[in-house]
């Protein structure tokens, strides 16, 4: 049997130019079925407009602010609400709080960089 242990290796919280922070907690080759990372946005930033080629759900930990999938209406999140965006779909989050907004990502099947697109150009 292998080692049943994986090590993430993923101890840090990093920038990345989506305009918040990302701190992988579940991302590895031998786990191809999902990747689930924590994301941070400082108040009143607004994400990136982008879209994932991978299903994804936010659950929301902290804060408050709103989401915006495939331009439709800008909707309301705070802890405890699970968004889920559909594969190949428009979306960004703002901040609307004095705090961090803090949520957990879920990619299905794992995010890896190739499957993200920005939808704004070159920032």
């Amino acid at each position: 049997m292998n080692d049943p242990v994986i090590k993430a290796g993923h101890d840090e919280e990093v920038w990345i130019g989506e305009r918040c922070y990302i701190r992988e907690l579940i991302n590895h080759e031998a786990i191809p079925d999902f990747s689930l990372a924590q994301t941070r946005v400082k108040p009143g930033v607004v994400t990136e407009l982008h879209k994932l080629q991978v299903k994804e759900w936010y659950v929301i930990m902290e804060g408050t602010g709103l989401v915006e999938i495939d331009g439709g209406p800008k909707t309301e999140i705070g802890p405890g609400d699970t968004v889920e965006i559909p594969a190949g779909i428009s979306q960004r989050i703002t901040n609307t709080g004095d705090s961090d907004l803090l949520f957990q990502c879920v990619c299905m099947p794992r995010f890896t960089p190739d499957c993200y697109s920005s939808l704004e150009g070159d920032l």
